[in-house]
């Protein structure tokens, strides 16, 4: 029974699975990106992260720590040259998995693992400007006034012509314009 397990073995034993890992592991490091399956990026994610931890501090020691665990030269210089600088100030969660649906071969749920912050699309590389739109609520009514207050309930009948509806692909076009014109309809 396995109560309390808490690894996921990922079909494979012991020595197959820190081979894997420490692969993955290594080419995350290389790329900042990698395709795999969910599962396969789940158990990374615990595997890289206390990696990436421990080569905040550059030391002769912390690298052949990580070096017993990667087993990859070039891996260990860019972890230690490169990733460390980005990640320095960042208190944990070095990675970020997100889900990219099913494979076609065998609906294996695939997953993108990427370094946070290497992602230019939701890190700070990107500078958003929020100043020229405001952000606007579901019912399309801003909280300040302005654009978008007018509600059907104020709005006159009288105000509402065929240009403000929107067009009609069938005949009934001008069926739709009657209908929300009352005076119209008192008229036949």
């Amino acid at each position: 029974m396995r109560h309390g397990d808490k690894i996921n073995n990922l079909g494979r034993k012991k020595a197959h699975r820190s081979a894997l890992l420490s692969n993955l592991a290594a080419q995350l490091i290389a790329n900042k990106r990698i395709t795999t399956t969910l599962a396969k990026a789940k158990a990374l994610r615990t595997y890289v992260e206390p990696l990436i931890t421990k080569a905040k501090e550059n030391t002769t020691h912390q690298r052949r720590i990580v070096f017993s665990y990667l087993q990859d030269k070039e891996s260990i210089k860019e972890l230690f040259d490169v990733v460390r600088l980005k990640v320095e100030g960042r208190p944990g969660g070095y990675t970020r998995i997100i889900k990219l649906g099913a494979r076609v071969g065998d609906n294996a749920e695939l997953a993108m693992i990427e370094l946070v912050d290497y992602n230019e699309i939701y890190g700070k590389g990107v500078a958003t400007d929020t100043t020229e739109t405001a952000k606007r609520t579901r019912r399309g009514r801003s909280k300040k006034g302005g654009e978008g207050t007018a509600t059907a309930a104020t709005s006159t009948p009288e105000a509402t012509t065929a240009t403000d509806l929107p067009a009609a692909t069938d005949a009934n076009a001008d069926a739709a314009v009657i209908d929300n014109n009352p005076e119209e309809k008192a008229a036949e």
